[in-house]
This record gives structure tokens, sequence and C-alpha cells, in this order.
């Protein structure tokens, strides 16, 4: 006998929630993580009384109550509404694109005028088989939405021109033809009263947990442990890159204290012009109003990863999809092995949906909720 029934590596979302439902079900369960914290990319620390997002910003939204309901037992989610401003050479969008941003840009109050001059500059480049993301972004929404708050901005996240990326990566460019600046659709908008790290704690109390563990460097130690594998981290580094390496987009963070109550007016102010190197900033005192006589501004900067560094975006072309699949073949090999989380399952998700991903796990383990 094994002392543990499953072995969880990585103390995220979807970690822990999986391990939260296990313990109820009866199960022994150990949680290990590389990290020196628990809560994978959702951590949350207290600094000056303002509940700092490490690994930069996240907003819990959902349509489905069932999620909305479970995050409310791990702590008070207080309602809270995204919206995001574009900054673009010293002036201000509203995000996503809405009346706002479009009497700003064309001048007109007039949903109508706004259809009329989007699909005229749609027909003007007359591109009807988009051959890349910048075709694809200019038959969409139109030449000028697309060089102020699409171009440049799209560029620095991915490291390269909007002409050498697929079209693919970007199915639509939502926009509204009314005076709305929320930023999600989502019937069910919050953040956690006491930070995310809270939300984790509440979902990993009563487990087995050790942190600054290397699993990959202790495999087999550690699989001796349990009967079953959980693994949140990196498909082609659990199997020693054998097939290739994934590509993933990067992230860092240059931070700043300031002696002043606000930096910005909103959370998160978007930068789309190519002069300004980092993509956004985010003032974390925005998110739960802890307003003092200091406040914290990061600036994000996207970057090429390496092998090493921090994965935070899947690059989900076609070469990259068809190596993940390859690498799933091979995890099938192992019957105890379940793979979980944005970066075992090589996608981008949002917290509802990491929760939701953790659920049909669940399910497949026969495992109530």
């Amino acid at each position: 006998m094994k002392k543990y029934d499953y072995l969880i590596v990585g103390s995220g979302l979807f970690g822990a929630t999986v391990g939260y439902f296990l313990k109820r079900a009866g199960k022994k369960v150990l949680i290990i993580d590389k990290r020196s914290h628990i809560g994978g990319n959702i951590y949350t620390k207290n600094e000056n009384g303002i509940d700092i997002h490490v690994y930069g910003a996240h907003i819990f939204h959902t349509t489905e109550k069932e999620v909305w309901d479970f995050v409310n037992t791990l702590d008070n989610f207080i309602p809270y509404n995204h919206s995001v401003d574009a900054n673009y050479k010293g002036e201000m969008y509203s995000l996503p694109f809405n009346m706002y941003t479009f009497e700003k840009v064309f001048g007109t109050k007039d949903p109508d005028e706004v259809v009329k001059i989007i699909e005229k500059e749609k027909a003007e480049a007359g591109i009807t088989e988009p051959k890349n993301l910048e075709e694809k972004a200019i038959s969409l929404v139109g030449k000028t939405i697309y060089e102020l708050l699409v171009k440049s901005y799209t560029e620095k996240q991915w490291g390269r021109k909007c002409t050498e990326l697929p079209p693919f990566i970007i199915n639509r460019l939502p926009f509204r033809l009314t005076f709305d600046k929320n930023y999600f659709n989502d019937q069910y908008q919050g953040m956690p009263e006491h930070g995310y790290t809270r939300v984790i704690e509440s979902l990993i109390k009563g487990i087995d947990i050790k942190l600054g563990v290397d699993y990959l460097a202790n495999k087999e130690e550690y699989n001796a442990l349990a009967e079953n594998v959980v693994y949140t981290g990196q498909i082609d580094a659990l199997f020693n890159y054998q097939l290739g390496d994934l590509e993933y987009r990067s992230i860092r963070f240059e931070n700043e204290w300031l002696n002043q109550q606000k930096f910005q007016e909103k959370a998160v102010i978007n930068y789309t012009d190519g002069d300004t190197k980092f993509t956004r900033i985010i003032e974390h005192a925005h998110f739960l109003k802890q307003y003092g006589d200091k406040t914290l501004i990061s600036k994000e900067y996207s970057s090429t990863y390496q092998r090493g560094g921090e994965p935070y975006y899947p690059v989900n072309n076609q070469r990259n999809n068809e190596l993940y699949a390859k690498y799933v073949e091979l995890a099938k090999q192992d019957e105890h092995l379940y793979l979980g989380g944005r970066l075992g399952l090589y996608k981008y998700l949002d917290m509802d949906d990491t929760i939701i991903e953790a659920f049909k796990l669940l399910d497949t383990l026969g495992i109530k909720r």
C-alpha cells in the first residue's frame, strides 16, 4: 500500500480544487509545488494593506452559478465590475470597443453610423480570406480601430509582427454598440475579500503539502508515494522534451511603490502604442478599494519564454497543438497519470474554466461533488 491515493503536482487553482474534493471523498492526498508558496499564478500577498496580485491581475467572472456558489464557500467574493482603458499615445479609449470608444474615435453617438463607418473600412480593405492576424483584425473591426487599439498591443504580446501571426489567433474582436464599460459580460463577477491565497488555503485545509519541491528532479521518489498522479506542470518537461519544446509567452513585471493614494483611475490600463514597451499597468489597490498613503503599480512586459523561466501563455498554433497531442498520447500510456491546469492542458484558462476542468477530472475519477 502506498501512503497516498493521489499526488497532486502544483498547488494552483486546478490542483487545489481537485485536492479539496478528493479529501472530502476520503482520499489521502499530497500536494507538492516547486514554488515557495501556494496558489500558483493566482497567489496574492498583502503588503501595506494592499492585496497584491503577484503574477498579474486576476478577476473572477463566470456565467456558471454552480462555480460562483462554490468559490463563495471558500471566501466572500465582493462584487467587482472590471473596466479597462487603453492608452494610445496619451489618449484614453474604453475597452472592449464600445460606444464610448467609437464616439471618441469616429465622433458619433449613433450606433448605426458606427456600423456604416466600420463596414465601409472593411469593404475598402477588400479582405475575403485573411492570410494573417492583421488582415483578420481589419476584416473584423476595420483599419482605424485596428491601428489604434489592436496592432501594436498584439505585437508586443506575441513578440512578432501581426503580418507574421496566423489569423486564427483571434476568432473575434468583440465590440458593443452600447455605452457599457463593463469588460466582461458574465453575470457573476467579483474579488475574494481576503485575496486569492485565502481561497487556496480554504481548498487545501487538512491536506498534506510540501513546498519548494521539484517533482521532475525527484519523480520516482514522489511517484512511489501515491497510487495516482495529477500533474499540472508543463507536459513537455514531464517527458524531458523528448518530442520537442512547446512554445509559451512569458511576462516580466516591473513593480514600483508610490507615495500617493492613486496612480491611475482604473485597476488596469493597456498601452496600445508601439513606443511604450510594456503592455499594461496594473494598480493593485483598485481591486478591493484598499486606498492608503501608498500604492503599488506593476508594469507588464511580454517576453519570449525560455526553459527555466515562467511559462504564462501557451502559443496555440498548429505546430504546438499537434505536438501537445503527441505528448498526450505519451501520457495515456500511464493509466495512473492525469493532466490538468493551464500548463498540463496547454490552453489558456480563465479561473472559472480552471474550476470547470477540475470538475471534469473529478467526474472522470468518479468523485462526487
